[in-house]
């Protein structure tokens, strides 16, 4: 059976009309089954239009343009602007209008899942590139790994201090679901505090790290691959944490229940990610790289 469609009766100020939340409300309440059907919306085609203006406005920037700058900021910020209005509507459509039935909640639950191993390839790619140079070092490099003249870090500093500290993040973030689960809603919060705190912990020691770095970028293959696979690392980290802090938030306002927490989930989810790449990244990029 088709859903009900609110009906609106009379005219005017005084017509005996629904008022408009009324009939929204009457709409959800007469609706057959468990789908959300979205309203039009013009967010896709304003982050389209986004990306577009940011995507030519890097290659005028790079190959300078008059301009160039000028219109890859603006991209950004319409970027930027879409992904707050839009995330906006869907915690409205989510939390206040009840659009996000079990059955809805599927779909996120499932996309975060092959969006995650898209970053596993992503990262991937690098380690690949580390381990095809360091286990059979050419002799454009000196036939050694790390190659001739390159300065490296020690891995028992800065390096092998910031990953228990990240790992207990993701213990931080684990303690933060359980809490969510039990109906402990302080906890919840004091938990994603602590996440939070040890991430930015974590990416100052990580800013730290680049400063006293005896190599960049461009030294070499090893400065090439360092610097990609733990710069998009400390920047997954940047991600996690605004995403953590936006879970926290909402977990402060009542949004996050034991029946209803999806976007904790997909957060939660990411942040493990973020830990187990750390591991990796010691292992082949920090120690690997250091002996």
């Amino acid at each position: 059976m088709r859903p009900q469609r609110a009906l609106t009766l009379g005219s005017g100020d005084e017509g005996g009309g629904l008022h408009t939340t009324e009939a929204k409300w009457f709409m959800i309440e007469s609706q057959r089954h468990s789908y959300h059907l979205v309203d039009p919306s013009p967010w896709p085609i304003s982050g389209s239009l986004g990306a577009l203006a940011t995507t030519v406005g890097g290659v005028m920037y790079m190959h300078p343009f008059q301009g160039g700058a000028t219109l890859l900021s603006l991209g950004l910020i319409f970027i930027l602007y879409t992904m707050f209005v839009w995330w906006r509507d869907v915690l409205r459509e989510s939390t206040l209008e009840g659009h996000h039935t079990k059955v809805v909640q599927l779909g996120p639950r499932y996309g975060s899942i092959p969006f995650i191993v898209s970053e596993v390839m992503f990262l991937f790619a690098f380690f690949r590139a580390s381990s095809h140079s360091s286990l059979a070092p050419t002799v454009e490099i000196g036939g050694i790994w790390p190659p001739k003249g390159i300065g490296v870090l020690d891995p028992r500093e800065i390096p092998f201090l910031n990953t228990p500290i990240l790992l207990s993040s993701g213990a931080a973030v684990t303690w933060a679901h359980h809490a969510i689960l039990a109906g402990k809603e302080k906890r919840a919060v004091y938990a994603l505090v602590a996440t939070v705190s040890l991430a930015l912990v974590f990416t100052g020691f990580q800013g730290m790290e680049y400063y006293q770095a005896p190599s960049a970028i461009s030294d070499s293959i090893y400065g090439s691959t360092f610097s990609l696979a733990t710069g998009f690392h400390g920047f997954h980290v940047i991600i996690g944490t605004l995403f953590s802090i936006i879970c926290g938030i909402r977990q402060y306002l009542g949004h996050l229940t034991k029946e209803h927490h999806v976007g904790f989930e997909a957060a939660a989810w990411y942040w493990h990610f973020v830990d187990v790449v750390r591991l990796f990244l010691f292992v082949s990029i920090y120690w690997w790289g250091g002996i």
